[in-house]
């Protein structure tokens, strides 16, 4: 009996899925065609207007090609990319031992919630970067000071939400066979975290890349922000569009290359 009924709902199963095929494939012709179209309007735009105030697709295409193979411009774009994922992992290790410190030291729970997380949520981005050239100075640490500062609170957010899910019988129970508690940290709390933890990860990353130009700007003599303010200077449209394309396509590609995988594979743990 419980094998027919296995049986007849993998066959619904398969039957939903072919009747759901259709509909996806619409879904992706719709989107691609959105993306067509929104390109022939910058072209038609285009033709009407210098390449210093609106250039055209072929005209940026040829400079998002150059960010990626000639090797003063690709350079450029590798030490952006380098202090993006760095500012990452440095804002999650930092906003997770934040969120941990409350629950090893209950006096600093106000601390961190009340008084840490607030300031860091509302301390404009602009302030930061300032300060971090008058203490720092025009360097790579000044530009990973700026993002992690900025990325913190997003990771301290989420990650304390998840400490607050976590299952605390189970903890217990793990904690119950064994004295050690960093393994019964590593083995139990770990993985029913990470998926808040790559929650973190993904905002921090896209939040990472929309704040990377502006930390650059301020004080940085490499990377994809030098390049837009250099471009600025020699009213160089092209590239200043080539450049935030370059981000597009760096995010899509780390997003769908590595930060998906990884979160569908603690996602099933």
């Amino acid at each position: 009996m419980a094998r027919a009924e296995s049986t007849t709902a993998a066959k619904r199963a398969r039957r939903a899925r072919r009747m759901d095929r259709p509909n996806r494939l619409l879904e992706h012709i719709f989107a691609e065609g959105l993306i067509l179209a929104a390109i022939l309007g910058w072209w038609l735009l285009s033709l009407g207007m210098p390449d210093y105030v609106m250039p055209g697709p072929l005209v940026v295409g040829e400079a998002l090609v150059r960010l990626f193979i000639e090797a003063e411009f690709l350079g450029h774009t590798m030490w952006s990319t380098m202090r993006v994922v760095a500012s990452v992992i440095i804002a999650v290790l930092l906003g997770w031992a934040l969120a941990q410190l409350p629950l090893r030291y209950p006096i600093a729970r106000e601390i961190v919630h009340d008084r840490i997380k607030p300031f860091l949520n509302s301390f404009p981005s602009v302030g930061w970067a300032i300060l971090a050239v008058i203490w720092i100075g025009t360097s790579d640490g000044a530009i990973i000071f700026v993002e992690v500062a900025i990325l913190t609170p997003f990771c301290l957010v989420n990650i304390s939400e998840g400490l607050k899910e976590l299952d605390r019988e189970l903890i217990e129970m793990g904690q119950s066979f064994t004295r050690n508690r960093w393994k019964a940290f590593f083995k139990i709390t770990v993985p029913m975290l990470m998926p808040y933890v790559m929650a973190a990860v993904r905002i921090a990353y896209g939040v990472g890349w929309k704040i990377a130009l502006v930390a650059e700007l301020f004080g940085a003599e490499t990377g994809l922000g030098f390049l837009m303010q250099r471009a600025q200077t020699l009213a160089d449209a092209p590239t200043v569009f080539a450049t935030c394309f370059a981000i597009v396509l760096i995010f899509f590609a780390g997003e769908k290359l590595v930060i998906d995988p990884l979160a569908r594979r603690f996602q099933h743990r």
